[in-house]
């Protein structure tokens, strides 16, 4: 709903249901909604609507330039559930049957694996399934704990419209659940497969060694003939380093606004993303919003939503909370250091955007290639003019 609020003529955009129409007879194409929108999702364009993304440079079976090395999932650019799962799939039936066309390449050792699979989202999980399903000698190494991309996944309900095939367990179909539901049934499929998945397994580097490739994670090296690599675009996030940020109601992304409406919502930053995320989730039925930065000023952000967001705090919207630091987060409160006391505020969420380390930088350091792509999007015709 941000859009509507940010768009000059009224009537020009209308929300039914999740969607955003454009009356295009009321539309003057002033851009304010692509800006005000906090997650991106709005393109100006002329002619064919198309949306702009750099990607890695894949093949049909997501195979990289860099032979051995395929990407899946969200990294690629298609973050659905359902595609996640379809590629990770995909990608591990291709592997198999060209270890089956090369047999005997690089077996005999003992310590070289088939496969390794970084991330243990949908996509790394499915590409598991379909390893363990084809007898292949792997591993998954996750930096956090099981499928923390959906664990930290800040949309309340999830909805699969159809069918998902899943790898030794049939077709998975959940329509308007919980994430939490679905990491039940994640969990439920792992351990009937007895998925060798390691925890708490940052890959630091990947490199070439010989016909393998060699990859290390938290102070282990792998070989492997193969990796797929299934990590989510916005890479490692920043952390705070306090207690309880762990907890189920800390988030370092947003999904969806509106599954934050009626709480009491804590964003902790000082850049673009965070005052975008404070200003979305300030047009939120019914929604507290604070915005805690360290500094006095957020001089890093654009000058639009720097005036922005001080005219959300001068209406009453936003509370600016400048020169704050917080040290513990807590279920239903948080500690908030300023000016040397601490105070304790009620607070159901925490939204943490304090930067993070993009996952392109491993992909470059291997070698493979980013490519600039002209996406369509999706629906588009239906909804403009609607």
């Amino acid at each position: 709903g941000t859009c509507v609020a940010a768009c000059p003529e009224p009537g020009a955009i209308l929300l039914e249901g999740k969607l955003a129409v454009v009356d295009l007879a009321v539309c003057k194409g002033h851009g304010d909604c692509a800006e005000a929108c906090p997650v991106g999702g709005i393109l100006m364009t002329r002619g064919e609507a198309v949306q702009r993304v750099v990607v890695p440079d894949t093949g049909p079976n997501f195979e990289s330039n860099v032979p051995g090395i395929y990407v899946v999932g969200e990294l690629g650019g298609r973050g659905l559930i359902k595609n996640a799962i379809n590629e990770g799939k995909i990608a591990v039936e291709a592997i198999s049957r060209e270890l089956a066309a090369t047999e005997g390449e690089g077996k005999g050792a003992d310590d070289v694996l088939d496969l390794v699979i970084v991330g243990s989202g949908p996509a790394g999980l499915s590409a598991a399934l379909e390893a363990a399903r084809a007898k292949l000698r792997y591993v998954v190494l996750e930096q956090g704990t099981l499928a923390d991309t959906i664990r930290k996944y800040p949309r309340r309900k999830l909805l699969l419209g159809e069918p998902i095939k899943i790898p030794l367990y049939g077709d998975l179909w959940i329509a308007d659940t919980t994430k939490e539901t679905l990491l039940e049934v994640w969990g439920s499929i792992i351990e009937s497969v007895e998925i060798d998945l390691r925890t708490h397994h940052r890959v630091e580097t990947i490199s070439r060694l010989d016909d393998h490739y060699s990859v290390h994670a938290a102070g282990q090296h792998f070989l492997a003939r193969r990796v797929v690599l299934a990590l989510g675009r916005r890479g490692t996030p920043r952390r705070l380093g306090v207690p309880g940020e762990d907890g189920d109601n800390v988030f370092y992304d947003i999904v969806e606004m509106e599954a934050f409406a009626g709480r009491r919502v804590l964003v902790v930053g000082g850049g673009d993303s965070a005052i975008e995320s404070a200003l979305g989730l300030a047009n939120q039925e019914s929604t507290t919003v604070a915005l805690s930065y360290r500094g006095q000023a957020f001089a890093r952000a654009r000058k639009r939503n720097q005036e922005r967001i001080a005219a959300a705090a001068a209406a009453g919207k936003v509370e600016l909370l400048l020169g704050t630091h917080v040290k513990e987060i807590r279920p239903d409160n948080v500690a908030i250091e300023q000016a040397g006391e601490i105070v304790v505020r009620p607070n159901d969420d925490v939204i943490i955007r304090i930067g993070g380390s993009p996952p392109f930088d491993v992909l470059e350091k291997i070698g493979v290639r980013m490519v600039t792509k002209d996406v369509p999007l999706a629906g588009v015709k239906d909804a403009v003019g609607a």
